[in-house]
């Protein structure tokens, strides 16, 4: 995989759509303990163009999470084609479980965080007696049923804006806990059940804190009275058991209509 001859000291932005499997990694972000998808994939850059070029991802996901449409954009100042791009990062991305769906040309004015709509992300429960195989570091297996119907009616407790404290990690970083949920369902699928929810940001660990309160909910130990109480307390101690990272997946960005593909 080689450049185009020619150079240019104009930078071509770049978007990656971007899948993974979070198993291996130490979250979507660069840092010192560990491997990140962000790092691998500036790897791959570097090994195409001789510079590492940090991608700046739609949103950051925990150690062991999934993606399926991550978004990421980088500037590169050779005239590589979308084409070559995609084809060369996969190809030195390998064997890392990391895939580049597809790369596009993009204005400057397009950023991948800050220009996003609203980011999508869905969890996923194996809810059955016999344990998982297969895809046991892909779900939470749960071997107690769990009552969809009262899970999904007290979800709707959590969709509009509120403070979210509750369901805020210790160690998130975000300005404020006040955020809007745009939308939280839970819904059979086979098998398994899916816990699919939309906002514009949110907040470190919020998912997986959520999920884990609304299995509280599903298994009759709490009731939906008992999930608004967590939410109203603002406080940390009042959430439930955070359900683990591997079920959790970056589903998609939602993008303006001049950013859409």
């Amino acid at each position: 995989m080689s450049a185009l001859p020619q150079s240019s000291d104009t930078p071509t932005r770049f978007r990656l759509t971007i899948e993974y499997d979070g198993a291996p990694f130490f979250g979507w972000q660069v840092q010192k303990n560990g491997p990140s998808v962000q790092g691998a994939i500036a790897d791959a850059v570097a090994k195409l163009t001789g510079t590492r070029v940090i991608p700046r991802g739609a949103g950051r996901t925990d150690s062991g999470v999934h993606a399926l449409g991550q978004v990421a954009h980088l500037d590169l100042t050779k005239p590589y084609d979308a084409n070559t791009v995609r084809e060369a990062l996969n190809h030195y991305l390998k064997p890392n479980p990391i895939s580049i769906l597809d790369v596009r040309e993009m204005d400057q004015s397009f950023d991948a965080r800050f220009s996003a709509l609203a980011r999508h992300y869905r969890y996923r429960i194996l809810n059955r007696r016999p344990p998982a195989t297969f895809d046991a570091a892909l779900v939470w297996w749960v071997s107690r049923p769990l009552d969809v119907a009262a899970m999904n009616e007290a979800a709707q407790l959590l969709v509009g804006t509120h403070d979210f404290t509750t369901f805020r990690s210790t160690d998130c970083q975000s300005k404020s806990p006040i955020k809007t949920l745009a939308s939280l369902t839970v819904k059979q699928v086979g098998r398994e059940i899916h816990v699919e929810t939309s906002a514009r940001s949110f907040m470190h660990a919020q998912v997986r804190s959520m999920v884990g309160s609304l299995k509280l909910v599903g298994e009759e130990k709490w009731s939906a009275q008992d999930l608004t109480a967590a939410l109203e307390a603002t406080k940390r101690t009042a959430c439930g058991p955070v359900a683990p990272a591997r079920g959790l997946y970056f589903v998609k960005v939602d993008y303006p209509a001049e950013f859409a593909e």
